[in-house]
């Protein structure tokens, strides 16, 4: 998008030392001479036109800055410790490193409960509930406590897992969000992420607590909690509510806590990766060429360009970035991208040949009914999907629960063996000792339609003119294990680039995560992923807007609905960049002004009433208290985009006040 040009103003409001090229207003005279003939045309033409938005405001004057990569980011208060949450959609964890050895990064060594033959660095995301609502436990502790109730007690309590997901799935995500447990019960969602956190904020605190031997402040602490690249800002924002509300951080004091973006935070810690931490797909080996001790970027030059594809339990996020040496730099290249297609995608193929099988309306009635069997029986499910390769000839066993076949009985009147012998379902077999037999192909058949889907967006990706010349991939996150996903990216790239995995696969995003707390400015450049604007009125122009648009207000032509563009679709934006907007309330006496901002995925628009343009958010400026004698009250408008979250401040230029400005993008 080209950048305005024109005079230079000097801002240095409240600390922000930043030039702002902008538009010269047009000759007064002409704009009197035009106000006159139109106020005449108007009173011959009625206005046809009903605003959408009703914005009540009218730009002053375009603006766009560009901070310069000598400008420093404000760095905000220091801290003793970072602490990074990576609270994924089937397992969740944290990690820690002191600012003053930010090289050495604390992982949880074992949690308890883990299950044989898993990393249990991390644990599953599953929480309960007493059956009035309090918190209870979180993770192993939580699913095994649940798993040893007595079916007549199970039922009241509250269990969920998986519920992440159901943050990028709500179209209309609000603070009411609800969600449901798995006795089919709705809780809010709020509450639920709230109870996760404040979970992770004891255990941290009391590790930190152990580790230097006396209580340690939660003041002293930098969180940063990781959520997907493909998030839309109220999922983001979302996240920040419940961390205030499980006292994580307070709104007094927002930037305690930083929302790192997943495949950003495993590309800042592959970068640092010494070549034994990890297997290149295309040698099997850890050498490459260099000696162990290398780190990737010494295999890396200046404009080198890689792709991090993280692969997690919800979503698969693709990120592209590019080095900028001497210091290390990133940009990103071209907006992340990806989409619903992790690993929990499996689990719902399972549970479709399960209602193929048994009947659907079994199935719906066992989950209900026997909700801790279920639960035992997806854990089963669990351990022999990871025994899925592409090489494998044996057949994976899955343990069916006694209470499945039992429930089964009485439901159908007949046998289990019955229903499978019945169903024609290929490769799914009864063994005599109670259990599901699956053929490798039966079980690789289950991973087809979420591999394929991953493998289909990467094609797309590798397509894209900024997508050329990628020398690494790095396969992260739980998933990447998986040797089916390995062996289809391997086949897609046919050579093209280097496929990276790190070792510790599924910790990569933690470590990240807490990198990125310690130098949140290490990624300079990002890609905005929608275009952003606000709805506004703009003087009505024959030649160039349509009659229908065409609103008369104190016999004044004005257009209605117009989408005054605040930063394009796959815009480079630099760390730190502002865009900056002059509005002038539609009446000099409003006490708040309240700014809709709109998104759409396409890169140019004109209208919010176009076709996928989307109300996102609400732009509150506070302006009582601060009487203006000015006969148009100017409001400058700042917002900062290059960040992982959009921020707002505004500035009243006839009193030099900074006027309170929150996005809301829950309520809307």
């Amino acid at each position: 998008m080209a950048r305005p040009t024109g005079v230079a103003t000097q801002c240095s409001k409240t600390g922000l030392q930043h030039v702002f090229r902008g538009h010269l207003l047009p000759s007064l005279v002409a704009q009197s001479m035009l106000f006159c003939r139109k106020r005449r045309d108007a009173m011959a033409n009625p206005s046809p036109a009903k605003s959408m938005g009703d914005p009540g405001i009218t730009p002053l004057s375009p603006s766009h800055t560009q901070q310069n990569d000598t400008d420093q980011v404000p760095s905000g208060p220091s801290f003793v410790v970072v602490v990074a949450i990576d609270f994924g959609t089937t397992s969740s964890g944290y990690a820690y490193a002191f600012t003053k050895e930010p090289e050495c990064i604390h992982t949880m060594r074992r949690w308890e409960g883990g299950d044989p033959g898993v990393s249990n660095q991390k644990t599953p995301t599953t929480i309960l509930l007493t059956p009035d609502r309090k918190f209870h436990s979180f993770g192993y502790a939580a699913r095994d406590f649940y798993h040893d109730l007595d079916p007549s007690e199970s039922k009241h309590w509250l269990y969920l897992e998986k519920f992440k997901m159901k943050l990028h799935t709500t179209a209309n995500l609000s603070i009411d969000t609800d969600l449901h447990a798995a006795n089919g019960k709705r809780v809010k969602a709020l509450d639920i992420f709230a109870y996760a956190l404040a979970f992770f904020k004891e255990q941290a605190l009391k590790e930190l607590s152990d580790q230097t031997g006396s209580d340690f402040d939660n003041n002293d602490v930098r969180w940063v909690i990781t959520v997907p690249a493909i998030w839309k800002m109220p999922a983001k924002q979302f996240m920040r509510e419940a961390a205030y509300k499980s006292g994580l951080v307070s709104r007094e004091n927002p930037e305690q806590l930083i929302i790192s973006l997943e495949p950003e935070a495993a590309s800042i810690y592959c970068r640092k990766l010494r070549l034994h931490q990890m297997v290149d797909l295309g040698t099997q080996t850890t050498q490459n060429g260099f000696s162990p001790t290398d780190n990737v970027s010494s295999g890396m030059t200046q404009g080198d360009r890689y792709v991090v594809v993280d692969c997690g339990g919800g979503t698969v996020d693709l990120t592209v970035h590019q080095i900028r040496l001497p210091e290390g730099h990133l940009k990103e290249l071209y907006k992340a991208s990806g989409g619903p297609y992790g690993s929990i995608g499996i689990d719902y193929e399972f549970e479709k040949l399960l209602c193929k099988i048994f009947g659907q309306d079994f199935i719906d009635q066992f989950k209900i009914k026997r909700p801790a069997a279920w639960v035992d029986l997806m854990i089963a499910f669990e351990s022999r999907k990871r025994a899925a390769a592409p090489d494998r000839t044996n057949p994976l066993n899955i343990n069916l629960p006694f209470s499945f076949i039992d429930y089964y009985k009485k439901f159908r009147g007949h046998s289990v063996e019955h229903a499978l012998r019945k169903s024609n379902v290929d490769f799914v077999k009864w063994s005599s000792q109670g259990m599901l037999r699956m053929n490798p192909d039966a079980m690789n058949s289950l991973f087809k339609p979420t591999i394929d889907h991953i493998i289909q967006h990467l094609v797309e990706l590798f397509e894209k003119p900024e997508v050329s010349d990628i020398k690494f991939l790095f396969l992260v996150g739980g998933f990447a294990e998986s040797p089916l996903l390995q062996q289809a990216v391997q086949n897609m790239l046919q050579g093209r680039s280097r496929i990276i995995i790190p070792h510790d696969v599924g910790l990569t995003i933690l470590k990240g995560a807490v990198l990125f707390g310690l130098d949140p400015s290490i990624i300079k450049v990002r890609r905005s992923p929608l275009t952003y604007g606000v709805g506004v009125l703009n003087r009505f122009m024959e030649s160039k807007h349509p009659p229908e648009k065409l609103l008369v207000k104190d016999g004044t032509r004005w257009c209605t609905d117009v989408f005054d563009t605040f930063i394009a679709a796959d815009q480079s934006v630099a760390l730190g960049e502002m865009v900056k907007r002059s509005y002038t309330p539609a009446k000099p006496s409003q006490q708040v002004i309240v700014i809709h901002i709109y998104c759409s995925e396409k890169e140019s628009v004109s209208f919010i009433s176009e076709p996928g343009v989307k109300k996102c958010g609400t732009l509150r400026l506070d302006v009582s208290g601060t009487e203006s004698t000015a006969p148009r009250r100017e409001i400058q408008t700042l917002m900062q985009f290059g960040d992982t979250e959009i921020r707002a401040m505004a500035v009243d230029v006839s009193t030099g006040r900074t006027v309170k400005a929150s996005i809301d993008f829950l309520s809307h």
